[in-house]
């Protein structure tokens, strides 16, 4: 029979096997099967401490914990020194924090105003919840998640905050074999996951903690897009599940919430144009287009504000005249205004209340698809001008506005004039 031309090279593989072994297996670890039973349960439900579950779900855990991946960085805020508490040995240096999730209970923010306006009371049970099951898509009013008692506050949000639910399985988007009960849920990819903790209430346009409302009613009923909250602010990845075990890798989401803390949500949130409509006029428009949030902007808590700063310095760069907005959520269920002072002091809430109708009318939040136009008439002469415009989140409107830790510039533009 005629020896093939190739079959020289058949007697050589034993020896290359021999001299090579760690290109071929030596260099992978082997991982652990899937336990057929189940060894995991949650005795201490959600406030099961979530380094349990980063001991298999380290690349979640890494995220939620430390913020991996993610642009969250204020700067008053150290994640493994608030409150005291221990979320999972960071290392020595990164350059991300942890995500407001993992910080929920230990936020100076929340913290501070539980002192002051709650009397110290635990005035937002969404840091503490107990498991609850996931609402329909056309629900007509959400409430608080059933609170912890007061001795289980200390871990804060936990992963079974989210994934546990009241049968003690652990909730996700794939039927898989675990070590734990399982409970599928395709609801896990949708808005509702969301709704409990990020809306309160009916809808009430304006108010605060509508977040959730915002989403369904303005976004996705009106045709805006079909993107849930997942899509944003828990994009898209592919890798295991649990690095210790022998599963496929799998589409999963990265747990990092990007929200007022990132540079990059912000960046998206919203647009702005300055126009000068008639030439050599000292009118302008000024318009703020929320094209990039599926919700309103700002978002959430009262506290929250988006800053609008326009000024005009002439041809040599100095300030001419300057201006701004305030755009945040109403306390309550009508605007904010210093004419319900007196009767704030009569409400159970009063010091929430005093607080938010202090300020004074401001501008309303703007609404998923809004576009806003402001008018700014400044005294200018005659002359070459440069119209700047920067937005500016705060995290807390409440602090004095010379306090720029909690501030973020996330927005600048300029348009040149000239003014006849």
């Amino acid at each position: 029979m005629k020896r093939s031309k190739f079959s020289p090279i058949v007697p050589l593989l034993p020896l290359a096997l021999l001299l090579f072994p760690l290109a071929v297996s030596g260099a992978v670890t082997p991982k652990a099967p899937v336990p057929a039973t189940i060894t995991v349960t949650f005795p201490k439900g959600t406030a099961t401490p979530s380094e349990l579950c980063g001991e298999c779900h380290k690349a979640i855990y890494r995220e939620f914990a430390h913020g991996f991946g993610a642009d969250i960085h204020t700067r008053d805020l150290q994640s493994d020194e608030a409150g005291g508490r221990d979320i999972g040995h960071p290392p020595a240096a990164i350059s991300s924090m942890a995500t407001a999730h993992a910080m929920a209970g230990t936020d100076p923010f929340p913290l501070h105003a539980r002192e002051s306006e709650a009397d110290g009371k635990s005035c937002n049970v969404c840091h503490f919840p107990e498991a609850f099951a996931l609402p329909d898509m056309d629900l007509s009013e959400t409430y608080k998640p059933k609170p912890r008692l007061k001795s289980q506050e200390a871990g804060g949000l936990t992963c079974a905050s989210c994934h546990l639910t009241p049968e003690g399985k652990i909730r996700g988007p794939y039927n898989l074999r675990a070590p734990h009960e399982n409970a599928p849920d395709v609801k896990m990819r949708s808005s509702v996951m969301c709704a409990y903790c990020h809306s309160l209430g009916k809808r009430n346009v304006g108010q605060q903690t509508q977040t959730f409302l915002e989403w369904r009613d303005d976004f996705w009923k009106r045709g805006l897009g079909s993107q849930n909250c997942q899509e944003c602010h828990m994009p898209r990845t592919v890798r295991s599940l649990a690095e210790g075990y022998d599963v496929p890798d799998r589409v999963a989401a990265r747990h990092l919430w990007t929200g007022g803390r990132s540079l990059q949500r912000l960046q998206n949130a919203l647009s702005q144009v300055i126009v000068q409509p008639d030439q050599g006029s000292a009118k302008f428009e000024l318009h703020l287009i929320n094209i990039g949030a599926g919700h309103s902007v700002p978002t959430g808590s009262n506290r929250r504000a988006v800053y609008l700063q326009v000024e005009a310095r002439d041809a040599q760069g100095i300030l001419a005249a300057r201006s701004d907005w305030m755009f945040a959520p109403w306390y309550g269920s009508r605007p904010d205004d210093k004419a319900f002072l007196e009767d704030d002091k009569k409400r159970p809430d009063a010091k929430a209340a005093m607080q938010a109708d202090a300020q004074g009318p401001h501008e309303p939040i703007i609404r998923a698809g809004e576009e806003r136009t402001l008018t700014w008439s400044p005294l200018l002469k005659p002359g070459n001008y440069t119209i700047h415009s920067t937005l500016v989140y705060d995290l807390n409107r409440y602090n004095d506005r010379a306090a720029t830790a909690d501030q973020t510039v996330f927005g600048s533009i300029s348009l040149p004039i000239r003014i006849e």
